[in-house]
């Protein structure tokens, strides 16, 4: 009877948390990219006349600022919670960059401030480039969280555990290393480890593409 060592490994749960946060920040992403081309329109100096109407130097104020609040929600509340915790990151660079380019904007459009110190375009293509960074960022994560649960869906619900002359049936997530379980013909093995006695073919396809098959009844050592 071959003999197979494995090391335990746990195995984690679904990733449905992780495709709603992936579909929020797409949906932000086209939404702000539709708002930022009027904005974009309407102030950045390309050349073109625009309307002589006194609403026209309303619209980038306005809907810079729905971008401002709504867009930037993420990277703000990031802000925050990235300071409270003391641990500096990306959210804390771009939380206050985009609201100093709001506050001098809307400084420049009162008149407060200089007119050359109106950034709203700039505000507006960065808080969509950024929007369109964080999905991408995110879909990656998921993506991953997907694969490493179709690994862990491969792994059996229980193990049997040899202790001396019997088998135990435990779950998986109770192996230590050191410990010995039998995999039978056409079973799944529980966790990682090696082979310490005699030999079996493994279906290893979800990660060789190859398919095999388990012929005989093993046992395998939890091992580091």
């Amino acid at each position: 009877m071959p003999h197979a060592g494995m090391e335990h490994a746990g195995h984690g749960g679904g990733h449905a948390g992780q495709e709603d946060h992936v579909g929020r920040f797409r949906l932000l992403f086209w939404i702000m990219l539709l708002l930022a081309v009027p904005v974009v329109a309407f102030s950045m100096p390309l050349g073109y006349p625009l309307p002589d109407a006194a609403w026209v130097g309303w619209v980038s104020p306005a809907l810079g600022t729905v971008m401002y609040v709504w867009g930037g929600a993420p990277f703000l509340t990031g802000a925050v919670s990235e300071l409270r915790a003391r641990k500096p990151g990306m959210m804390l660079l771009i939380g206050p960059a985009i609201t100093v380019a709001f506050i001098a904007s809307w400084g420049a459009s009162l008149g407060i401030l200089h007119h050359e110190l109106d950034f709203r375009w700039e505000l507006a293509l960065v808080i969509v480039i950024m929007l369109l960074g964080h999905w991408l960022e995110m879909r990656s994560l998921a993506q991953t969280a997907s694969a490493l649960d179709s690994l862990a869906a491969l792994l059996p619900d229980e193990a049997e555990k040899v202790e001396g002359e019997i088998t135990v049936t435990v779950a998986p997530a109770d192996l230590q290393v050191g410990d010995v379980v039998v995999v039978r013909s056409g079973g799944r093995v529980p966790a990682d480890g090696r082979v310490v006695q005699g030999s079996a073919s493994m279906d290893e396809s979800m990660i060789t593409g190859e398919v095999s098959s388990l012929p005989a009844t093993t046992l395998g050592r939890c091992c580091q």
